[in-house]
């Protein structure tokens, strides 16, 4: 039927839910690329940024952050990879929202198993969509990192990923292994049962027939 095994059904929604947490971290974080001295000039400050704002530290340990000025003067990957880390945490609140329905010692929509296994099975779609958008977000701004970092002719300073990719990378594989072991551990097919009576005796309804008819004439008299 549709049940979802008590172990993996935990072990997904703990997977689920840290991938969820690691995408409320990385989105904040600053360093999700930092500069760095290969092939320039060696300064006293460092710079670093996220898909919100820019930063510069200098040796005295003072930073200053300043905010994107405008959303249309921003590169479209930068704002590809905003509205993908937003659905990431959408895709994850649906996705522990539905594991806990679904699962069995919640009482939420009673004893259908079913219909819980369904909805677990549900959760764990939103969980894979939850990595997916993490890991293509990440990956996209490292591939322009790398992109910008190895060309020869790019004027601007070199970066380097920072901190912020490491911890996306993170979220997106826990939220996908946790996705999958859902949907492996649910059956979504309802098993249709047949409840199979056995037939009555043929002997014996001749027995009471035949007694019966006899009782009723030779009864009374």
């Amino acid at each position: 039927m549709g049940l979802v095994q008590p172990g993996r059904e935990v072990l997904s929604l703990v997977l689920g839910f840290l991938g969820w947490v690691l995408i409320g971290v990385t989105l904040p974080n600053r360093y999700w690329k930092v500069s760095t001295v290969d092939g320039n000039v060696i300064t006293t400050s460092t710079i670093y940024q996220n898909l919100w704002m820019y930063c510069a530290s200098d040796s005295t340990g003072v930073h200053n952050c300043r905010e994107f000025p405008s959303l249309l003067a921003l590169s479209g990957y930068i704002q590809a990879c905003r509205a993908l880390m937003i659905t990431a945490i959408a895709m994850g609140t649906f996705g522990l929202v539905a594991t806990l329905v679904g699962m069995r010692c919640s009482r939420v929509g009673g004893e259908n198993y079913v219909l819980k296994g369904r909805i677990a099975a549900v959760g764990g779609v939103f969980f894979i969509l939850q990595g997916l958008c993490t890991m293509v977000a990440v990956s996209w701004y490292a591939a322009n990192i790398t992109r910008e970092f190895f060309d020869p002719l790019y004027p601007g300073t070199k970066v380097s990923i920072g901190d912020g990719l490491y911890i996306g990378w993170s979220s997106g594989t826990l939220a996908l292994i946790g996705g999958c072991c859902l949907l492996c551990s649910c059956n979504v097919k309802q098993e249709k049962l047949e409840y199979r009576f056995p037939p009555p005796s043929r002997g014996a309804g001749f027995t009471h027939s035949a007694s019966s008819s006899q009782y009723g004439r030779n009864a009374y008299v």
